[in-house]
């Protein structure tokens, strides 16, 4: 989400300084020739078209309603692009202290990952929750889960975290098969 966010903003960025470079070409021309046509807009064609508009009228309600329509999507981007991170408990006041989710996530995958009969793991992990599938060719799932489980507990009691993140562990082994 942050991606499309970064994105949006970007363009949006160079729309808002490309149509600023065509208002200074087009405000310089009309200085430097007063009595000409515009350079590259009509200028003058679009005010006598604005002018004969009014409020009620369909194509400007149609821009107002698409207005309206783009800025709430993009306000809904923005709250969805929010802070990832991972909050822990405040040392002392006005310290903050923050980890990012992927941090926690690798914290997490080398406890897992060292634990015996453990092939491999992938975790992801964000404030909310902690998710771990593991792989093991030598145990089941119900021989290995619960100690996968009280790793990740251990590892979660190890860092001071204002919330604590709910567990979720998936073993995938050919014995269970």
């Amino acid at each position: 989400m942050r991606i499309l966010v970064r994105l949006l903003s970007t363009l949006l960025g160079l729309v808002v300084a490309a149509v600023g470079a065509l208002l200074a070409l087009e405000v310089g021309w009309a200085w430097w020739q007063p009595g000409k046509e515009p350079l590259l807009v009509p200028w003058p064609r679009w005010k006598t078209a604005i002018a004969e508009l009014d409020w009620t009228s369909t194509p400007v309600r149609i821009t107002a309603g698409i207005a309206v329509l783009a800025g709430l999507a993009l306000l809904v981007l923005a709250l969805g692009a929010g802070d990832r991170a991972v909050r822990m408990t405040d040392p002392a006041d006005g310290i903050t202290v923050n980890t990012s989710p992927r941090a926690l996530a690798r914290l997490v995958g080398l406890a897992v990952r060292a634990e015996d009969n453990v092939r491999g793991a992938s975790v992801t992990a964000s404030s909310r929750r902690v998710r771990v599938r593991a792989t093991s060719r030598l145990e089941t799932e119900e021989q290995l889960r619960p100690r996968l489980l009280e790793t990740v507990a251990g590892v979660l009691d190890d860092l001071p975290l204002q919330r604590r993140p709910k567990v979720s562990v998936v073993v995938d082994s050919p014995k269970d098969r």
